[in-house]
């Protein structure tokens, strides 16, 4: 089967990037409105980390603080509390010149356009090229050819007044990604356009990505859009809920499917259980768990073998799909047995909250697990 090709350990390394493969690293950000009794806060406890090249979609209701934390990563707002390190720069307490050299860096392509009224379209895109320092020829052919692409062309010399909602906003896209940055933040993109021109807007976007490492992130509603995201991150009430890495999450529900203890679940439930999974290597003669300790997680092996040991005594070996640390989380009791990695194992792993999560939400995972434990005795 495709599961079984493929390397585990290759998918922890690029699952797991190191800080230099970081665009964005946010730990611990907390925001806040207002001053004295007014205060409110409106980001809570925040965490996240985008590697360069991913395109990142942001979702949630309106209110949620989407905008609120693209702003904070685009130097838009000063970071209050916690760390927020962008493009390799630390912005809790960034000098000013750090600030303006990142906004250099970085496109933004806002939602109400912030077009000049009295430049044309093409002179409004030529400020970003200008802001960079760079001019001339090329600059004005890049223009022309982007504006072009977007549908433009035979509007390149208009003013916003004489443009469409739609086509303004294609000029916001335009005077985003005309310098080439490195960053991409970008507030409903797609939301005043039609679906073809949504549609070059976010091949634009893979484009970049793909060829330039530039990380793009995309606070939006517009459903026609999921598709290109690497990463799809959904705030409710000012706080990440979830951070799912989507071809992480199709892989890991791929695996898991071919595993018997989670064949009863429906392709939603395990979508779910595969968004909690962490995926943690072991070397040979590991120990991955220590008889006598209370367990706080439950591990499938994706590859590799284990021993069990009871009292310091082989007693069984385990290999992919099989599955263990459920007695103690189910009977809240120490750990039963020591499991030693015999190979370099991949694990899939819940934790204890979230394993309890799984069981109450499918009876029929519970009886799977529980007719599983019962074969073992």
């Amino acid at each position: 089967m495709i599961a079984e090709n493929l390397n585990l350990e290759a998918l922890i390394a690029r699952w797991t990037p190191a800080e230099s493969d970081l665009s964005i690293n946010v730990s611990g950000l907390n925001h806040f409105y207002g001053e004295g009794e007014t205060r409110k806060q409106v980001l809570y406890d925040n965490n996240l980390k985008i590697r360069r090249g991913e395109i990142v979609i942001m979702t949630g209701p309106s209110g949620s603080g989407k905008t609120t934390l693209l702003t904070l990563i685009g130097t838009l707002r000063s970071v209050q509390e916690g760390n927020m390190r962008v493009l390799g720069n630390e912005l809790l307490g960034a000098s000013p010149a750090t600030v303006a050299e990142l906004r250099k860096k970085t496109g933004f392509i806002f939602q109400a356009h912030n077009l000049f009224e009295s430049l044309t379209a093409f002179q409004n895109v030529s400020m970003a090229t200008e802001l960079v320092g760079t001019s001339g020829n090329e600059s004005k052919s890049r223009i022309e050819a982007t504006l072009t692409r977007l549908g433009l062309g035979q509007r390149i010399h208009y003013k916003p007044r004489s443009l469409s909602g739609g086509q303004k906003q294609r000029v916001a896209v335009a005077r985003g990604i005309i310098h080439r940055p490195q960053l991409i933040l970008a507030d409903e993109p797609t939301a005043a356009l039609d679906a073809e021109s949504g549609r070059e807007v976010v091949t634009i976007f893979q484009e970049m990505a793909r060829n330039e490492d530039c990380t793009i992130v995309i606070v939006t509603h517009d459903n026609r859009i999921l598709d290109v995201a690497d990463r799809i991150v959904s705030m409710v009430d000012g706080q990440i809920r979830t951070n799912v890495l989507v071809q992480r999450n199709a892989v890991i529900c791929q695996i898991l499917n071919e595993f018997e203890i989670f064949r009863s679940l429906t392709p939603q439930a395990i979508s779910q259980v595969a968004d909690k999974m962490k995926l943690r290597q072991y070397l040979v003669g590991e120990e991955i768990i220590r008889q006598g300790e209370m367990g706080d997680e439950f591990f499938v092996i994706g590859s590799g073998q284990v021993d069990i040991e009871i009292d310091g005594t082989r007693v069984n070996s385990l290999g992919r799909g099989a599955f263990f640390g459920e007695v103690s989380l189910i009977k809240q009791q120490p750990r039963n047995a020591t499991v030693r990695a015999t190979s370099n194992v991949a694990c899939f792993i819940l934790s204890k909250d979230d394993f309890q999560a799984v069981l109450d939400s499918s009876r029929s995972f519970e009886e799977e697990l529980r007719n599983a434990i019962f074969a073992r005795q």
